[in-house]
């Protein structure tokens, strides 16, 4: 088996979760987690829009972490993500955290904003 190691650039990944926290860059997060190049920081969740828009420009797709379940994000908020720009992809936490990994170490412009589990 070979093995690669990944870099990821500017940004860090999500290193682990568990209920009421994540864990970036070998830093504990407590609560909801906005991550991407720009910065780590906690997410009020989906009434906390303008941080979320605030990436516009400098991200495509921000990843929605919905929590332990899979759910709908709210319209209206889908609505001005792709409004002002943004793909929005959304799955449980654990999902949106993977994903958002695998992709960082590609180099894609991307965002996770995620509910705690």
């Amino acid at each position: 088996m070979r093995l690669n190691e990944v870099s990821f650039s500017d940004a860090v990944p999500v290193d682990g979760y568990g209920p009421g926290f994540f864990r970036v860059g070998g830093e504990v997060q407590d609560g909801h987690l906005l991550t991407g190049s720009h910065s780590t920081s906690v997410w009020g969740g989906y009434d906390d829009t303008a941080p979320l828009l605030a990436l516009a420009g400098e991200i495509d797709v921000l990843f929605i972490g919905t929590g332990a379940e899979v759910a709908h994000v709210p319209p209206a908020l889908r609505q001005q993500l792709e409004a002002a720009g943004i793909g929005v992809e959304s799955m449980n936490s654990p999902a949106a955290c993977r994903t958002y990994n695998v992709l960082l170490s590609e180099g894609r412009r991307i965002a996770l904003a995620a509910l705690s589990i």
